[in-house]
């Protein structure tokens, strides 16, 4: 079974949120047999800035969706999207 790189852009609630403490939640949210590779921001508007991390998962049945449904229920997370998928 191969695996799957995922860029998922994380938008957080407000531009207040704590974006280290944001990363840690992600990375503690993370299904069984998922981790994560890297995280990259970007500025949205008005000091509000989105995390992209890129996830590394198994290339089985769901793909990333057990990823989307943990990341989104993180607090002061308000939406999850998926930006880019890949085999490596």
């Amino acid at each position: 079974m191969g695996k799957v790189a995922a860029k998922i852009k994380v938008m957080p609630n407000s531009p207040e949120v704590d974006l280290d403490g944001l990363q840690d939640r992600l990375e503690n949210a993370l299904p069984e047999g998922a981790k994560i590779n890297g995280f990259e921001r970007d500025e949205v508007a008005f000091g509000l800035v989105a995390l992209l991390p890129t996830v590394i998962v198994p290339d089985d049945t769901g793909g990333t969706e057990a990823v989307e449904e943990n990341f989104s229920n993180v607090d002061d997370v308000e939406s999850v999207e998926v930006e880019n998928v890949g085999r490596i």
